[in-house]
């Protein structure tokens, strides 16, 4: 897998250019001189940490691969979270200072769609998708979520409504305008700044409130101050999917292509489903 990913990688940053050079009338043509074609394209050396730049919902997943990725190779890696707006800030801008990125991929597609080019971009490798939970207080007591108009009593009968301002809050705000809740809810939601922020509330508080978060997410934080009610039913359910591609321009370094191969493996992809995040099989 990390070798078929390598060569596929490689092709796709490897472009070959042709300049044409025009001769005045009159002037003396001279033959260009010739050169060996080029050999295949060999990614740079390591020359430091390898940066990573994800998304706070595959967390859990994401921590378990780059360790197992660092005793395997030897490697360091460096990696970093952020919220989904931020990702796209900075994917916009070119401030990611990062080799590798990890999205939802509705950032990726808008990322590559304002590169305007007809070249295709690099491949990515798909890590899986996360689904939606509902998560109390711990010791509060568990509404019941099982189906649609159960979330709904249970959303008009809290305290508070808690989530973010990442792709998972993008989609519980849509989700709650669509239900004909939003004005209902308004004097009590409260939306803070990512999926860990949703949790600290949540334990912070003492009444009926509730967050809706990334399943993973709320994973983390359980037996620490929250619980888990449940996923958001089926008929609202929504599971983001996540990518990881290379950023840049030219060459990854031969730990990004190393770490981008081995994450479509066996052993990442168990770690992955054993985060709680889907993986495709």
């Amino acid at each position: 897998m990390a070798a078929a990913f390598a060569a596929a990688l490689l092709a796709a940053c490897t472009t070959t250019t042709t300049t044409t050079t025009l001769t005045p009338p009159g002037a003396t043509v001279t033959a260009p001189s010739t050169s060996p074609a080029p050999t295949a394209a060999t990614p740079a050396g390591p020359k430091g940490p390898l940066t990573i730049l994800s998304a706070g919902a595959v967390e859990p997943g994401m921590r378990a691969v780059v360790a197992a990725f660092e005793r395997n190779s030897g490697l360091q890696v460096a990696l970093t979270f952020a919220a989904a707006p931020q990702l796209r800030q900075r994917l916009a801008e070119g401030s990611t200072n990062a080799e590798i990125v990890i999205a939802p991929r509705a950032v990726l597609d808008e990322h590559a769609a304002a590169q305007r080019s007809a070249a295709p971009g690099p491949p990515r490798v798909t890590i899986g998708s996360v689904g939606v939970g509902v998560a109390v207080r711990e010791g509060a007591p568990l509404p019941d979520v099982s189906s649609l108009a159960a979330l709904q009593r249970a959303l008009l009968a809290a305290d508070r409504v808690v989530y973010n301002r990442a792709s998972t809050g993008e989609y519980v705000d849509a989700m709650l305008q669509r239900l004909g809740l939003a004005g209902a809810l308004q004097q009590k939601t409260l939306r803070v700044a990512d999926g860990a922020a949703v949790m600290q509330a949540l334990r912070a508080g003492n009444g009926r409130d509730i967050g809706l978060g990334a399943l993973t997410e709320i994973a983390l934080y359980r037996g620490q101050g929250v619980a888990l009610a449940g996923p958001l039913p089926p008929e609202v359910q929504n599971a983001t999917l996540y990518q990881a591609v290379p950023t840049g321009v030219g060459l990854p370094s031969e730990a990004a292509v190393l770490f981008l191969g081995q994450l479509g493996g066996a052993q990442s992809q168990a770690l992955i489903r054993a985060a709680g995040i889907e993986t495709l099989r």
